[in-house]
């Protein structure tokens, strides 16, 4: 049974990451399933995962363990793969299992810190929304901040289907494929932003920039150059991420004075799978809550970039109060790599 269970949770997100557009890393979870016995911590870890695996992102987390260990160079095998000097990936991946089982067990203990500056488009794209609807400056409260690389999504350029926004001449550009009519255009000027996470990464330390780096696609290496370019900005202009658990934090945030003229907006990405049940309803309730304190002169905003209940689509919605109105957007690539706008 830990087999079956194990191998089917990697042959599953192989099928979605090719889908995605990433053949390698559909290859490296393929052999990964192929080469588990030779991991038995690592198996077992897979196999006994309390709750969903895939809300987890188990094999997100497998395979970011793998990228890890390549960018290390301690296993040459492993690297040159990376490197695409060959392509035995039963070979290199069976090896690293073997030599490195403690390491991709402990690896794969945190939750994935992706930090996707490309879901940023989107965002944006609902803020903008939000602009025209209350002509308000923004206070962003974000949740599951991680190294709070989108608490600077103001400082990034941006071509949202033709609309360019944000900062042009900045080093970050946020150009995903559009689908549909582009957003309308609305100045965003954000007043001020902070953020929560469990474990806030810090971007001035060496060993975050490897962490975040090896969670990106190993064939995406645009998306590599467009992290670092925003993990360079962030040294420039530090994010402000609490340590704190998200569920005390938003409703603190929410039930302190707001300034006239601001629009407080609650804004999350891919955070929601993370949370159980309990405070996945308590954070709602805390936002709807202060929705309906909310005025035409301190309106409040929520964003929400997250997988459908079934995990079929990425929805990007946007309410706002006072009003409590909710549009569906767009609909989204995991990563910001499209948006299909709807609204």
């Amino acid at each position: 049974m830990m087999a079956k269970i194990s191998n089917a949770e990697l042959l599953r997100q192989a099928e979605v990451t090719r889908m995605l557009g990433s053949p390698f890393v559909a290859a490296v979870l393929e052999a990964g399933q192929r080469q588990l016995p030779n991991a038995p911590q690592t198996a077992a870890l897979i196999a006994n995962w309390p709750g969903n695996p895939a809300a987890a992102a188990i094999a997100m987390r497998f395979n970011g363990a793998l990228h890890a260990l390549a960018r290390q160079g301690r296993l040459p095998s492993l690297s040159a793969l990376y490197n695409r000097e060959h392509d035995d990936f039963d070979g290199a991946i069976g090896n690293a299992l073997s030599a490195a089982d403690g390491f991709i067990a402990t690896w794969m203990l945190d939750p994935p810190q992706t930090n996707e500056v490309g879901r940023a488009a989107a965002i944006l794209a609902a803020l903008m929304v939000a602009q025209r609807a209350t002509g308000c400056t923004f206070d962003l409260l974000e949740l599951g901040s991680s190294c709070g690389l989108n608490l600077n999504l103001a400082r990034y350029a941006y071509d949202l289907g033709g609309v360019i926004a944000g900062t042009p001449t900045s080093p970050v550009h946020v150009a995903p494929a559009w689908r549909g009519s582009p957003p309308p255009f609305a100045p965003v000027e954000v007043a001020r932003a902070r953020g929560v996470d469990l474990s806030p990464l810090n971007p001035l330390d060496a060993a975050t920039r490897e962490r975040l780096l090896s969670f990106i696609w190993a064939d995406q290496r645009e998306r590599a150059k467009r992290l670092e370019h925003a993990l360079d900005l962030a040294r420039q202009f530090p994010p402000q991420v609490d340590c704190a658990n998200a569920v005390g934090w938003i409703a603190r945030q929410l039930a302190q004075p707001q300034q006239a003229g601001e629009c407080r907006t609650v804004f999350h990405s891919m955070v929601l799978q993370y949370l159980n049940d309990t405070d996945r309803m308590i954070v709602e309730s805390s936002i709807r809550r202060a929705g309906e304190r909310a005025t035409a002169e301190r309106p409040l905003a929520w964003i929400s970039f997250e997988w459908t209940r079934d995990r079929r689509e990425v929805h990007l919605l946007l309410t706002c109060w006072p009003d409590g109105a909710t549009r569906h957007l767009a609909t989204c690539h995991p990563y910001g790599d499209w948006v299909q706008w709807l609204d």
